[in-house]
């Protein structure tokens, strides 16, 4: 597994897009629209961030994403505001 600040091996960017498959039809939309669009070109810090956000509970992320609340966490705030795009 990649340390923060490590590049992200072919497996485990595998493991992110499987982890990626979430509870709620709304959030798997937005999270597939994402993960189409953006994933191939987050930066490693981005891969960090969304790795984290994937621990979160389907319906405290699909609140995040949105817009119903907001973290005060400046590294997650890039890859929140490309979920809020897609």
């Amino acid at each position: 597994m990649s340390d923060n600040g490590q590049p992200f091996d072919e497996i485990e960017l595998k493991r992110m897009r499987w982890r990626s498959r979430r509870g709620l039809l709304e959030l798997d939309i937005v999270i597939g629209r994402f993960l189409d669009r953006d994933f191939d070109t987050l930066s490693i810090d981005e891969l960090h961030a969304y790795r984290e956000l994937l621990t979160w509970e389907d319906t405290d992320l699909h609140d995040l994403v949105n817009g119903k609340v907001d973290v005060d966490a400046p590294h997650l705030q890039s890859v929140i505001n490309r979920l809020r795009r897609a």
